[in-house]
């Protein structure tokens, strides 16, 4: 089995939804790889894209289609100005043009170049796609791609562009193998083991500035979110509320910038619901960003890209363990055990519903957080476990096909999760356990396999059938 970077697992990403998005979008710009290596983009009379199963049923809520035609069009994700994706799909629905990877202009109608086919699904993985690329001298060329969670894509050929496959010194598949490897080299902290795996890909010190890079995107996402007012997007109405929460929360103080901003919640009442309304408040500055096509870090995805910027946040604002070698080692841990339930069960919430996001994200904090509490290898691995043992069969249902409900403050409620589990577990002691990290994870995919497909991102079961409103 290959070993996955962390930074695959936690990653720069834009919203809504890290499958529904990222994935398709990834996979237009792989397309558009495949056209160049074996033929030529000024070739190509026209492209057609066809999605199917979650893809089509929720796509519009979470832009499937509008990540389809912003990949094809050579747009990164990463780079692009999100303020102008609304502007830039404009201009291809009004034209019925699309310029195929900023070279050349083909004639692009949406309903007929790109179709959302609610009625079928592939057989490999319920996020399927088919891009056709026909050429001037009537040759095609045809390539499913499958979005398989976390912006990861995959053909059913096998070929994957999941990460960058690499065998690390000291492979880590499951909690058993990191607890091995812990004794075998006589470390104190699973970080350290992180450290050592991850200079399979860079040095300690790009490890290091990479993960800083992380957390100073998390400030500044949460920084948008907590100053935006109005109502998100989609048509379902539901108004921001991170901003106005965030304004009770300080009162009349006034800030000018980004660090008075941080420097006043830290200054502020600590109290426990204080602290608890801050948590909330944090998650939801993210989420809405994320629903409203903003950049953020997704962690697994992008459903339950608030837990941890929400726990990181808390243990930067409201506890002793704030120093940048704790962020970095928050976030190395968190990042392995993404990896193992990616390895060993899923991170899609097409295939195990939302237990797949916000509970794999919120086991992901709770071992950070408990590893700079101080925790022990396995009571670090023991949150993990109770962060997930009590997010098991949690269905993905989302109302209208939008990652707003209850997708929004069901990350609020993992990130409360996952700080209960980090004090559990911080208090026990795991050799009096009853379950294993990796017997929650093996229960975890099980409980996926066993899921009604209504309950996995379709928006036929739930909340999405029991609130009727009409798929935006």
């Amino acid at each position: 089995m290959e070993s996955i970077s962390i930074f695959e697992i936690i990653k720069v990403g834009i919203g809504p939804s890290s499958s529904h998005t990222m994935g398709p979008w990834n996979a237009a710009a792989n397309f558009l790889d495949r056209i160049r290596k074996d033929h030529d983009l000024q070739q190509v009379n026209e492209v057609f894209v066809e999605f199917f199963g979650s893809l089509a049923k929720t796509g519009i809520g979470h832009g499937t289609d509008i990540a389809g035609m912003l990949g094809l069009s050579g747009e990164n994700f990463k780079l692009i100005d999100t303020g102008k994706i609304t502007e830039k799909i404009a201009v291809i629905r009004t034209s019925n043009q699309l310029n195929l990877g900023g070279e050349k202009i083909i004639p692009f109608t949406d309903g007929y170049h790109l179709i959302l086919n609610k009625k079928r699904s592939l057989d490999y993985h319920p996020n399927g796609m088919i891009f056709r690329a026909v050429f001037e001298n009537g040759e095609e060329l045809v390539q499913d791609y499958y979005s398989v969670g976390g912006g990861f894509i995959a053909t059913q050929e096998g070929n994957s562009y999941e990460h960058q496959c690499t065998r690390t010194l000291y492979p880590c598949h499951s909690g058993a193998d990191v607890l091995r490897n812990m004794e075998k080299l006589g470390l104190e902290k699973i970080s350290d083991l992180i450290f050592l795996n991850e200079e399979s890909w860079r040095t300690r010190a790009e490890t290091e500035k990479e993960a800083l890079y992380i957390w100073q995107q998390i400030k500044e996402c949460i920084y948008k979110g907590v100053n935006k007012e109005g109502t998100l997007p989609g048509g379902l109405n539901v108004t921001r509320r991170a901003a106005a929460w965030n304004s009770k929360l300080l009162g009349d103080k006034i800030y000018r910038n980004i660090d008075e901003w941080f420097q006043l919640v830290v200054d502020a009442e600590e109290t426990f619901t204080t602290i608890n309304k801050w948590v909330s408040c944090f998650a939801l500055a993210v989420n809405e960003e994320n629903a409203s096509f903003g950049r953020i870090i997704t962690a697994p995805t992008n459903g339950a890209s608030g837990v941890i910027p929400a726990v990181l946040m808390y243990a930067r604002a409201f506890t002793d363990h704030k120093s940048d070698d704790d962020i970095i080692r928050f976030i190395l841990v968190a990042g392995e055990i993404g990896t193992l339930f990616k390895k060993n069960a899923t991170i899609s919430a097409a295939m195990g519903g939302c237990q797949a996001e916000v509970g794999v994200s919120s086991s992901m904090a709770a071992a950070g957080l408990t590893e700079i509490m101080g925790g022990t290898p396995a009571q670090v691995l023991m949150a993990a476990e109770i962060a997930m043992e009590h997010h098991l069969g949690m269905t993905c249902d989302p109302i209208g096909g939008l990652v707003q409900i209850p997708c929004i403050e069901r990350n609020s409620m993992g990130a409360i999760k996952a700080i209960t589990a980090a004090n559990i577990a911080m208090e026990s002691d795991p050799a009096k356990a009853k379950v294993s990290l990796d017997q929650v994870i093996q229960s975890m995919w099980e409980t996926a396999q066993s899921m009604s497909d209504r309950f996995k991102e379709t928006s036929e079961g739930g909340l999405a059938i029991a609130v009727n409103v009409a798929e935006c």
